[in-house]
């Protein structure tokens, strides 16, 4: 009988090499990185986490920029990631504006003949100027479009102008119709000023018929008067259209003591994992830290926030260091068109950094369906699809990115992030019902394990 040859022992070391590569899942006869995905996996969802990161988040309450609130979210932001152990714990200057919403928004319909006044679910737009202590009282005029403005003219002046085209409904992807409904809560108040309009009501932008106003940013444009705008609630809206198609001259008087408070010093807060060999180069997880002040923003975008802190503490609590830096940032001033953002590529603690991948988490805590990723990463992501479908994620297409990692996007960095089922997102965006308990803690974990996930393959592998 033929005997085998002894291995000699630079093959068996070969061998055995090839057994343990495979064992972690980084060479044939597994999945690419499986074995860490498992872990990451077992360790996140017997835990979940990320939603114990939200309440630490949310822990200071709204967090307005330039308030006092998100300022103290900036401190205990601070001061977990150092009792989470990461590495390169800091602050970075942001300087933003301060709006200050003050005490009062009411609104109603004045009294007529025999019927009573009507009152309207308001809340000022962020941003807005406030009304004269005694209110504006005028009548008001319905409109669909900012298009339709224009085409009243000066009929409008003197008036208050009602906006009231809802988010379409036909329209499958919320975040699509939200878009498509945007432009009369950004532009409104100065498209409705040019024509000699007092203010502006806008229908609040949600497919619920609901009490709820739901705020969100407006931008003045220059040299137009600045005019008082307020959202109203959906269901106060509907009641406001039918009585007009009754009574075309009724007379809405508005009540705001909302007003600017100047330009103030905030931070974006960061922290990281140092990358093994390649530390210049960055995987960055991202949401920002500041929110709507009529609830404490937990799905916009405590939560974002708390996944991304998740997946850094999951790769960071199994021993992992992949070759990449990976990097979470908690920006500042995204409501208000993304200072944050725009400071973070700047500073110049950014010299000699090249991010690879910028990931922002900003459409609520809900249960993944997808994944969106840019440029030279898609393929290599999709290639590890059958990783992330166990998670939920059914599809990997181009897309990504987000306001505050746009500026990152533009040097070069893949946009990527975490698509959910946002059917209810607009339910609560912006409102006081964006509470901690509408975010359900395992679907936020699932998102941060995805995350996870994402980054460490990203950071490990091959660019």
């Amino acid at each position: 009988m033929k005997k085998r040859p002894v291995r000699s022992l630079p093959a068996l070391a070969v061998a055995l090499a090839c057994l343990f590569a495979v064992s972690w899942g980084s060479t044939d006869g597994e999945r690419p990185y499986q074995r860490v995905v498992d872990r990451l996996r077992e360790s996140g969802l017997a835990g979940e986490r990320a939603h114990d990161l939200l309440l630490r988040i949310t822990s200071a309450g709204p967090r307005l920029t330039g308030s006092p609130q998100a300022a103290a979210a900036v401190e205990e932001s601070l001061k977990l990631m150092a009792e989470l152990g990461l590495e390169k714990v800091h602050a970075e200057p942001v300087e933003v504006g301060r709006w200050i919403r003050g005490n009062v928004a009411e609104a109603f319909v004045e009294a007529a003949g025999a019927r009573h006044a009507i009152p309207l679910a308001v809340c000022a737009l962020g941003g807005s100027v406030g009304t004269p202590k005694t209110g504006l009282a005028a009548p008001v005029v319905e409109v669909r479009t900012i298009d339709e403005l224009d085409r009243l003219g000066r009929s409008l002046k003197g008036k208050i102008v009602f906006l009231n085209r809802p988010m379409d409904r036909r329209v499958a992807d919320p975040f699509a119709a939200y878009g498509g409904a945007a432009d009369q809560r950004v532009d409104g108040a100065s498209a409705a000023a040019r024509h000699g309009a007092v203010g502006v009501l806008l229908r609040s932008l949600t497919f619920r018929v609901d009490s709820q106003p739901h705020t969100g940013m407006l931008r003045y444009r220059p040299g137009v008067p600045r005019v008082p705008a307020a959202a109203v609630s959906t269901a106060d809206a509907e009641v406001l259209s039918a009585l007009l198609k009754k009574e075309p001259t009724a007379r809405v008087t508005l009540r705001m003591d909302c007003r600017d408070g100047g330009r103030v010093a905030s931070v974006n807060v960061i922290g990281e994992i140092t990358g093994s060999e390649l530390a210049g180069e960055i995987v960055l997880l991202g949401g920002h830290l500041d929110s709507w002040d009529l609830g404490v923003g937990a799905h916009d975008d405590g939560a974002g926030c708390a996944a991304a802190l998740e997946a850094v503490r999951l790769i960071q609590d199994l021993g992992l260091r992949p070759r990449r830096t990976v990097r979470v940032v908690f920006f500042m001033d995204e409501e208000f068109g993304g200072t944050g953002g725009r400071a973070y590529a700047a500073a110049p603690e950014r010299a000699g950094e090249r991010h690879i991948v910028a990931a922002e988490s900003d459409r609520g805590g809900f249960a993944p369906v997808g994944l969106a990723v840019g440029g030279r990463i898609l393929e290599k992501v999709r290639s590890h699809a059958d990783l992330f479908r166990p998670f939920g994620v059914s599809f990997i297409v181009p897309g990504g990115g987000g306001v505050d990692v746009a500026p990152l996007v533009g040097k070069g960095a893949a946009p990527a992030a975490v698509i959910v089922n946002a059917a209810a997102y607009f339910d609560v965006h912006h409102s006081a019902l964006d509470t901690v308990s509408s975010v359900h803690p395992r679907e936020l974990e699932l998102q941060a394990v995805i995350l996870a996930a994402l980054a460490y393959i990203l950071a490990e592998g091959p660019e």
